[in-house]
């Protein structure tokens, strides 16, 4: 069973395709919120789609939090953690994808920021069943970490059996998988017509360590935030902060090359930019020069 939790489909408008149930396993909507001291987790179901590489079942772990109270996107920034998923006792499923939609930044109260969600998230899932004439039945053992004035850990065991019948929470799957970042190249010629873009990333030396520099095409007036993440979990980069913009509809970031691990190689090395607005988001790889 192949599960992978840092691999991104950008969604697409699809035909529904037909699952049968298995005897006795009756298809659901949501399953019962598990609930913490300042937060709660469940289940949600969508029907299924055709995608062009295959036919994925649709769900969601719905976090919802109390007024005031964070959990953390897969980059924690400077502080938190991220979320962990174990689907392994789950039943007719060969993959499981899950995907994150754009996150914010906030303070993490000791002078540093941390990335994540606030209030309420749902990260959508795709799911490739073994079998796909049967009900698949989705088993996630989730740990994710809430703050508010402080941090907790919390947990959840949550359940759902799945087919393509189930709808009543589609409307929240589709708005999450709206917020996915979409996957686009950096381009010098990116964002002439108002969309996000990135159009350069440069290195230069700079002092103790290397500098970065990004160049983010997007509308005047509309607020922009850039994300970044190393080639693997253990480089632990600063987050890119805004420059004085350099021409209209141009916003620049830049940030360090600080917190790479013993013996990494800076140099033609792939970075993962995420660049958010309110209405959309992209996601960009890189390589340094």
């Amino acid at each position: 069973m192949s599960f992978n939790t840092r691999t991104w489909l950008t969604p697409a408008a699809s035909a529904i395709i037909g699952v049968a149930g298995v005897a006795g396993a009756a298809a659901q909507s949501t399953s019962a919120w598990q609930n913490e001291l300042h937060a709660s987790a469940r289940l949600i179901a969508g029907p299924a789609v055709n995608a062009a590489d295959a036919k994925w079942l649709r769900a969601g772990i719905e976090i919802r939090l109390d007024p005031g109270w964070k959990t953390y996107w897969r980059n924690p920034g400077d502080s938190g953690v991220p979320p962990t998923f174990d689907f392994k006792d789950s039943a007719n499923i060969k993959t499981v994808v899950t995907l994150w939609p754009a996150p914010e930044r906030f303070d993490d109260g000791s002078g540093g920021h941390s990335i994540g969600y606030v209030s309420h998230v749902v990260l959508p899932l795709r799911i490739l069943p073994k079998d796909a004439a049967k009900a698949a039945s989705l088993r996630v053992k989730l740990g994710y970490a809430i703050c508010g004035h402080w941090c907790v850990p919390a947990e959840a065991n949550l359940d759902l059996t799945l087919s393509d019948k189930t709808k009543a929470e589609e409307p929240a799957i589709v708005a999450a998988e709206r917020r996915v970042p979409r996957r686009v190249a950096v381009s010098a010629d990116a964002g002439v017509n108002g969309n996000l873009a990135i159009r350069s990333v440069h290195r230069e030396m700079s002092g103790t360590h290397d500098r970065v520099t990004v160049e983010v095409a997007a509308l005047d007036g509309t607020p922009v935030d850039l994300f970044v993440e190393g080639p693997a979990v253990d480089w632990a980069l600063p987050q890119p902060e805004p420059l004085p913009s350099s021409a209209p509809g141009l916003r620049r970031f830049t940030f360090e090359l600080d917190g790479l691990p013993s013996g990494a190689h800076v140099e033609g090395a792939k970075l993962t930019f995420t660049a958010v607005s309110p209405s959309d988001a992209i996601e960009v790889e890189a390589h340094l020069d």
